[in-house]
């Protein structure tokens, strides 16, 4: 007699669900995770065997559980790129930004609150509150997938939500969010509750604009979270942080599992940030290759729309997930996100984005013929 999950005593909100995850397929490009598609400059590899090696030597002994050197540092990075001072009170750092996320809806979500994101937006948001008992609010989002504020705010208002996401640039549509939106937000979050305000900033250095930070001053329900998997080349290392009010820093903490950053991602965490420069030189050449992709699919025939992020979102198709077969068939690996009638592509190398232009042209003559 088979035994399965539906036998076990899950809690209801779990049952039926599916974990998050995308195809991981051996295939010859891969443009589905918004991974930075440049391996590690060898300094920086022979940089982080270095710390590693020095942290290795006292791995009978707990990590710093504060993580205090690498949070001075994430503080130094914010300030020097953010265009707002920020110190190593305001900043915390977990396991990938998802923990982050986990930690703040532990904090100020659970069971009996509610936390409300602008749909489609990061996927992770709903499963995290789903896992934390918290209630999940899907807000609107216009047409273009820009958040209307009046619909927003009218949203906070009817539901009063103890913690709001507002994602920028957003995922997996790639458009910014303005600052005026989240200030808007932010007024009518704390009309209605007060509630947190969570800005997650995981794409931001892909931006065209600016960072969100600055709106910190004067804001102490208002977070915002970052990761190193994306702009600094480092989703192996699994390292997330946010900016936040001192007070939000120390309220995390309540949740936070003992010594939960191990001695070897902070060693290699801090590498990391000791040769910024250097990634962030490989941001712009993403940022030169996604603004191609935008323009080449334009010229192709496809829908775009306007990306700030490492991906662009193109369509639209009659049947999205088709065509992702279709792509796939041609040796191309995208994202199905579920989005009606769209598909996304994360921006690689050139001889990567080459490839992917090349299946969807292909892809294009075909449904002209």
């Amino acid at each position: 007699m088979s035994f399965g999950i539906d036998d076990l005593p899950v809690r209801d909100e779990l049952r039926g669900k599916s974990p998050y995850g995308a195809p991981q397929l051996d295939v010859p490009v891969r443009l589905n995770t918004n991974e930075n598609p440049y391996p590690l400059p060898e300094p920086l590899v022979e940089r982080i065997a270095e710390r590693v090696r020095e942290a290795a030597r006292n791995l009978n002994r707990y990590p710093d559980r504060d993580a205090v050197e690498l949070r001075t540092r994430l503080a130094e990075y914010l300030t020097k790129t953010g265009g707002h001072r920020v110190g190593v009170e305001n900043v915390w750092a977990a396991n990938g930004s998802n923990e982050i996320i986990q930690q703040l809806l532990q904090t100020f979500g659970g069971p009996g609150r509610t936390a409300i994101g602008f749909e489609p937006s990061y996927s992770m948001h709903a499963l995290i509150a789903r896992g934390t008992g918290t209630g999940w609010i899907s807000g609107p989002r216009g047409e273009d997938f820009t958040i209307d504020v009046g619909a927003a705010e009218q949203a906070i208002a009817e539901h009063r939500p103890d913690v709001v996401f507002v994602t920028t640039p957003n995922n997996p549509t790639g458009n910014a969010v303005p600052a005026q939106t989240v200030l808007a937000l932010y007024e009518a979050a704390q009309a209605a509750r007060p509630s947190m305000v969570v800005v997650d900033e995981a794409y931001i250095e892909f931006s065209h604009g600016d960072s969100l930070l600055p709106l910190l001053e004067g804001r102490p329900n208002l977070v915002v979270s970052r990761t190193m998997s994306k702009a600094f080349g480092a989703a192996g290392l699994r390292l997330g942080y946010l900016a936040a009010h001192p007070a939000v820093v120390d309220a995390v903490q309540l949740v936070r599992l003992p010594y939960h950053l191990s001695a070897v991602t902070q060693a290699t965490a801090l590498a990391a940030l000791e040769h910024t420069d250097t990634l962030l030189k490989y941001v712009e050449q993403l940022k030169s290759e996604r603004d191609r992709l935008v323009a080449e699919l334009t010229a192709i025939g496809y829908d775009v729309t306007t990306s700030d992020a490492n991906f662009v979102q193109f369509g639209r198709f009659e049947d999205a997930h088709a065509t992702w077969r279709k792509i796939l068939d041609r040796g191309v690996l995208v994202r199905d996100n579920g989005v009606p009638g769209w598909l996304r592509v994360t921006a690689g190398t050139p001889d990567e984005n080459d490839a992917f232009l090349d299946a969807v042209r292909e892809l294009k003559k075909e449904q002209s013929a």
